[in-house]
């Protein structure tokens, strides 16, 4: 019975191990899109991304077929709307100032725009996680591709050397 146990424990953690070393680079990529970190220095990415990877492996033996990497990028999705809003929302601390390719976003926006576009997520699965109507989805995701694709202009520079010698 003993050597059953330590079996099944070694091949679940080989099987983890696969997992991890197959989806560990995407997963970490799209924490750091969330938390609009610069790709070499990312505390807070890598938090997330070991927080749900220790969740998948927690329940790895309750998968039975479900995709474990959808398991983690959902529980990725919830740790960062969780923190966000106790950071943006209620209970804001403030903090760095994000620097990423998405940092123009707000935090609701750059977890839509990751799930929807980087993920490929589709609109009602995107809702039901974050437990928004999958209009307000759509109209978010449009709002912040705009925002990326156009952005805001900054005031108009100052003219140098405007002043004209008069003789």
């Amino acid at each position: 019975m003993r050597q059953r146990q330590v079996s099944q424990g070694a091949r679940r953690a080989r099987e983890f191990e696969a997992f991890v070393a197959g989806a560990a680079g995407r997963l970490l990529h799209a924490a750091t899109l969330l938390t609009a970190e610069a790709p070499d220095d990312n505390p807070r990415a890598r938090r997330l991304l070991t927080l749900a990877l220790a969740h998948t492996y927690a329940c790895w033996d309750r998968l039975r077929g479900e995709d474990p990497y959808d398991r983690a990028r959902q529980y990725l999705a919830l740790r960062f709307a969780h923190g966000a809003w106790r950071r943006h929302g209620v209970l804001s601390l403030g903090g760095p100032r994000p620097v990423g390719p998405l940092s123009r976003l707000t935090p609701q926006e750059r977890l839509i725009v990751v799930l929807r576009l980087y993920e490929g997520v589709a609109e009602e699965q995107a809702a039901a996680l974050l437990g928004l109507p999958a209009e307000r989805v759509r109209t978010i995701c449009d709002r912040a591709t705009a925002t990326l694709l156009h952005p805001p202009r900054g005031p108009a520079p100052a003219v140098v050397g405007a002043e004209v010698a008069t003789s």
